[in-house]
């Protein structure tokens, strides 16, 4: 019934909002994402959503859209899906790097408090998905994240720079076999 609820609401909000989502730190730093603005007074970071402006998508007349009695249309059903998927793949990374930061912040890799653990974990509960597949997914990104920001890859990609500086003699198969190695292991998953 909720499900039902909240997409009947998406349809129904205006495609001026249906441009963008926002983003914001409450005062505990636990990173929200949202297709809604923010509460009053909060700091949030809006997202426009690629290949969508507020012209092509808002039709008004005559008083503009933010106002009271201003007619607009329903968000289409490709831009709420546009926006649903944005608004996932923004989710995924922040579930990711909050995996992350946390498998460094408990393995003593990093010193943290237990406020930082706290903020950590409510963030990846805000963000990651409930099902078990994707949740698999998003773990194993994680640790793939974990690799790529390891020392064994920061020096990888400071000895492919080397390597690949002008006036460098390194072999093209030296450089090659560096480049394989960091495109395999040191790429971060998200961005």
């Amino acid at each position: 019934m909720a499900a039902v609820f909240a997409t009947c609401a998406l349809l129904l909000v205006p495609d001026v909002g249906s441009t963008q989502v926002y983003r914001w730190v409450d005062a505990d730093g636990v990173t929200h994402l949202s297709s809604e603005k923010p509460p009053a007074g909060v700091k949030a970071e809006r997202i426009d959503i690629p290949g969508m402006s507020k012209s092509s998508s808002s039709k008004s007349t005559g008083s503009s859209a933010g106002k009271a009695g201003a007619a607009v249309t329903p968000a289409s059903p490709a831009v709420v899906a546009q926006r649903e998927e944005l608004l996932g793949r923004l989710r995924t990374r922040e579930c990711v790097i909050a995996l992350e930061a946390l498998e460094r912040k408990t393995s003593g890799a990093e010193p943290s408090s237990a406020t930082e653990i706290r903020r950590l974990k409510q963030t990846a509960d805000l963000n990651c998905s409930q099902d078990p597949a994707r949740r698999r997914q998003q773990e194993e990104m994680a640790a793939r994240l974990r690799v790529a920001n390891s020392p064994a890859c920061v020096d990888a990609r400071n000895q492919l720079a080397d390597l690949m500086a002008p006036g460098s003699s390194a072999p093209r198969e030296q450089v090659r076999t560096r480049q394989a190695f960091v495109d395999e292991h040191c790429t971060s998953p998200v961005r």
